[in-house]
């Protein structure tokens, strides 16, 4: 069975198709208005309108550096053609920007197997007010939904309405949850919950994690004690160590990357709340710096508005 069959794109899914469009709205309008008016009066693409597209993504949150490749490989293009037509500039853009996430491991994730793990075990990561938890819920809905037995590890014990926020999730989705009192090892919670999973013969497990952001070592240490924990029940997990990031942070979103694949082996990225921001291209920046996928996007507030990420899809709509 697809773990993430309920994930498949159709090709009449138009509400999914609207959602993305419109979360992307704030930034595809802020991206063209920028370019516009750096090429108004130009015919060419010159130097001064690659100068001006190299600010307007910097400012977009692409990245410094994702930002100089991207505009060195425009260079490459104009060199090579001798003659570029402002018009052709979106276009180019476009291309450059789809090879990019294509050569940064972005793979489109239209079904996900679930191989030979089951449960198949997810650890989630990031500071708190990301969307973490809510992320948690809405994949543990769409889960649900797609025919899996799901359970929630409410591992991050350090605030009291972590807990209650996993608790009230697994009520609304109609999952179990796995909990201890606040305060509790956090390792012990998620060895609690991978035993309820194996014996309850459960698909996929969720763990939450305490979203602080502690010195390096300090959470290197406590996430490695919970995989360490987790392996004695289910070898090999996690299988998925998903770290959540808003995407409405911006350039605050990069360094939390950075803070956080310092500290474990994470193999997934969430990017939340597209759709209140003008600062989409950070997903463009964080694929190119840290070479892991994004695998999941948040377009909105809806308990249905989680989806798998497709660069095709994403690259189109913000060009759209």
């Amino acid at each position: 069975m697809g773990l993430f069959d309920f994930f498949k794109k159709k090709e009449n899914n138009v509400e999914e198709q609207e959602a993305l469009d419109k979360s992307l709205e704030k930034s595809r309008e802020g991206l063209f208005s920028k370019i516009t008016k750096a090429v108004v009066g130009k015919s060419t693409v010159d130097e001064d309108v690659l100068d001006e597209l190299e600010e307007i993504l910097v400012t977009s949150d692409v990245g410094v550096q994702t930002t100089l490749k991207i505009i060195s490989r425009i260079e490459a293009r104009v060199a090579e053609d001798k003659y570029v037509n402002t018009s052709e500039l979106n276009g180019i853009l476009r291309g450059e920007i789809q090879k990019l996430l294509s050569e940064n491991n972005s793979n489109d994730f239209r079904n996900f197997e679930y191989g030979s793990h089951k449960p198949y075990v997810i650890m989630v990561v990031g500071v708190n007010g990301v969307g973490k938890t809510t992320t948690i819920g809405k994949l543990a809905h769409k889960l649900k939904l797609a025919g899996n037995k799901v359970v929630l590890g409410a591992a991050d014990t350090f605030r009291a309405a972590a807990v209650d926020q996993i608790k009230l999730w697994g009520e609304r989705v109609g999952v179990r949850v796995v909990a201890q009192p606040m305060g509790s090892d956090p390792a012990s919670v998620a060895f609690d919950t991978l035993q309820s999973a194996v014996a309850n013969g459960d698909d996929v497990a969720i763990i939450d994690t305490a979203g602080r952001l502690h010195n390096k070592v300090a959470l290197m240490n406590e996430l490695t004690k919970i995989k360490q924990v987790m392996q004695k029940v289910v070898p090999g997990a996690p299988h998925e160590i998903l770290l959540v990031l808003d995407a409405s942070t911006g350039q605050n979103a990069i360094e939390q990357c950075k803070q956080f694949t310092q500290a474990t082996e994470v193999n997934a990225l969430a990017l939340t709340k597209l759709d209140g921001t003008a600062k989409g291209g950070v997903v463009i920046g964080i694929s190119d710096q840290f070479k892991i996928p994004v695998k999941y996007i948040g377009v909105g507030e809806g308990i249905d508005h989680l989806q798998l990420f497709n660069k095709q899809e994403f690259v189109d709509s913000l060009f759209k």
